[in-house]
């Protein structure tokens, strides 16, 4: 008995640590952004974040349905995580920085708050952005409850995108800025006094767009209109404070945040020769300006930001999530490469937690679309000309099916009717392993102008090899969640060329989508490495053109570049062309680039890296 007791506990031993080593495996990623298989069970996530943003109406545009999550304030509190959002009738809740449920508090002072402020404080959660711009601070010691109290001391200065910051010393400073005249501001509350200012609030920072070119106004940084600063936060690190900044403007494709550092909460502070620091002006959808900076469980950072749509109005917005943290000198990141493709998401351990980025590549850009859906022969609601301007180019009445595989969230395909008989099918050319899919609904001439807690989306998902034989792969016919930007993780990967959406109900008159996006891994060959890169710094030392020879079979590039040869923190995604025009240089800066290519089958080796004075 006692010999089978031993070979039992043997059994048992080697089991636990096999269990243990699978356990403590990391997620080991490469140099060219391609991971390891992830061992931890399946868990990604992909931009824009799939909350049930709010719909909202602008006081001059009444009849204007949109639906907008922007500006969050993401705060870690106690043993979860709570995301304010601008106008938005209450918050969300996670306990994983990845699947977040709205929150409609027993009270709330700010449904119609401009990007409210949160910051933890003793054993309460503090809250400020009254659309006044003129309000208390409000808390609670239950967030997921949401009794809220006021503290009815109303701070007499006017508050524009407010932040709150606690520091380890317990002492409260507020931050505020919203203006292309007027600086951000910063100044102390008393604590013990009910958060009353202490003395009166101090100039930290302005733009300076003559010798920051990220800072330059409109669509690439081509705008001579002055720019907005905005939207203030503030991290500690290392008994650093970073002061981020957002900047030029919210409804363009080069929205980002910048940091200014200093030894104090009120300064002074000096301007970081990497910025923008959160920069992501090409790709699917743009932008990564106007957030926070929050640290998960795990002592890893993640920035979260707005990023523009702006189609049914000029603040039609998005949420985005990407990786950031320090270096070992202290200089932050925000790494937004392959920013809106599919990254492993903050409860997966990693070894490197800069590249979150799956490997996962997009197999759907302009594939060949199919649908048994005629086309929608009426207009939009169109906004009068002049508050167009921020479109890249005129809204126009074409809702054919193509639309939702030409990566680009401005445009969209209507279907007739809203039945489930509709479908739309995207033949992939070639078989390719399907890991994850990504369904953004539109707003077609919605009519809904306020939160509402009834909305879903239902369809399924089907999966063929001939395009005769179909097997579901995602069944969301009974789905009763709003999921705007329903992301779908295919749990054992599928081998298949076609892929069918078949809608069967959503809660708009007719059913949109601007995009049908399809992740995994083709079975071909890589590109190779850009050839011939040539980087030319122009006279005006904001900008620099780049340039490099075509690869046949790429899909596109990602161009890297940074202040030392090793920390290429920024980025932007192309694709088509073989080269760019960057606008976002700083004056005084030496630079350092290089550029990959990518296709459905991987990424390319990258080039060597240039250098420019």
């Amino acid at each position: 008995m006692k010999k089978y007791i031993l070979i039992i506990s043997a059994i048992l031993s080697v089991a636990c640590n096999i269990k243990k080593k699978d356990q403590e495996k990391e997620l080991i990623q490469t140099e060219n952004s391609e991971p390891d298989p992830i061992v931890n069970g399946f868990s990604t996530y992909c931009n824009p974040i799939d909350i049930d943003y709010s719909y909202m109406t602008h006081y001059a545009y009444k009849n204007v349905s949109y639906r907008s999550g922007a500006d969050p304030a993401v705060v870690r509190f106690k043993d979860a995580y709570y995301m304010f959002v601008t106008r938005s009738h209450g918050y969300w809740y996670s306990k994983n920085l990845t699947n977040w449920q709205f929150i409609s508090p027993q009270s709330w002072y700010f449904n119609g708050s401009n990007a409210p402020a949160a910051w933890p404080f003793n054993d309460e959660l503090l809250v400020l952005g009254d659309p006044s711009g003129i309000g208390a601070i409000i808390k609670t010691d239950d967030p997921k409850k949401g009794n809220w109290k006021t503290t009815f001391n109303v701070i007499p200065h006017t508050l524009h995108d407010p932040a709150i910051f606690v520091d380890d010393d317990g002492k409260v400073y507020i931050y505020e800025g919203s203006s292309n005249k007027f600086p951000i501001k910063g100044m102390e509350l008393d604590a013990d006094k009910n958060f009353v200012p202490v003395g009166e609030p101090v100039d930290l920072l302005l733009l300076h767009p003559n010798e920051h070119g990220w800072e330059r106004f409109g669509q690439n940084h081509k705008s001579t209109v002055d720019p907005f600063i905005e939207g203030p936060w503030m991290t500690k690190h290392n008994g650093k404070y970073y002061l981020q900044y957002a900047a030029p403007g919210t409804q363009w494709n080069i929205y980002g945040d910048g940091v200014y550092v200093g030894d104090h909460p009120l300064g002074p502070f000096t301007y970081a020769p990497y910025n923008p620091v959160a920069y992501k002006p090409g790709g699917f959808l743009n932008g990564a300006g106007h957030g926070s900076t929050v640290k998960d469980h795990h002592d890893n950072y993640w920035h979260f930001a707005t990023m523009p749509i702006s189609v049914n109005y000029k603040f039609e917005r998005r949420i985005g999530m990407y990786p950031a943290g320090f270096e070992e000198d202290g200089q932050m990141y925000v790494n937004t490469a392959y920013g809106d493709y599919p990254q492993y998401a903050p409860n997966a351990k990693a070894k490197n937690h800069k590249n979150r980025f799956t490997g996962w590549m997009l197999l759907s850009y302009k594939k060949p679309v199919k649908t048994n859906s005629g086309v929608v022969s009426i207009l939009a609601k169109i906004i009068e000309e002049n508050e167009k301007e921020y479109l890249q180019e005129k809204l126009k009445p074409e809702y054919d099916a193509a639309k939702v595989t030409d990566e680009n969230i401005r445009t969209f395909w209507v279907a007739e009717s809203n039945n489930d008989s509709t479908y739309l099918s995207v033949d992939l050319e070639a078989k390719m392993k399907i890991k994850a899919i990504q369904i953004n609904f539109h707003d077609f001439n919605a009519e809904v102008f306020e939160r509402v807690d009834t909305l879903k989306h239902q369809f399924i998902i089907e999966a063929s090899s001939d395009n005769k034989t179909w097997k579901t792969i995602a069944d969301y016919s009974k789905n009763e969640r709003d999921q705007p930007h329903a992301y779908i993780e295919i749990k054992d990967s599928v081998e298949a060329r076609y892929i069918k959406y078949k809608h069967v109900h959503c809660s708009n008159k007719y059913p949109a989508i601007s995009e049908l996006r399809i992740f995994g891994t083709g079975l071909g060959e890589k590109p190779a490495k850009p050839a011939n890169f040539v980087v030319k710094r122009k006279e005006d030392r904001r900008d620099v053109s780049l340039s490099w020879n075509k690869v046949n079979n790429a899909q596109g590039y990602m161009l890297y570049w940074g202040i030392k040869p090793e920390r290429l923190n920024n980025s932007v995604l192309i694709y088509d062309n073989n080269f760019y025009d960057l606008r976002a240089l700083n004056i005084n800066q030496e630079y350092f680039f290089r550029v990959e290519a990518f296709n459905e089958n991987g990424i390319s080796e990258k080039s060597e890296i240039v250098k420019t004075e």
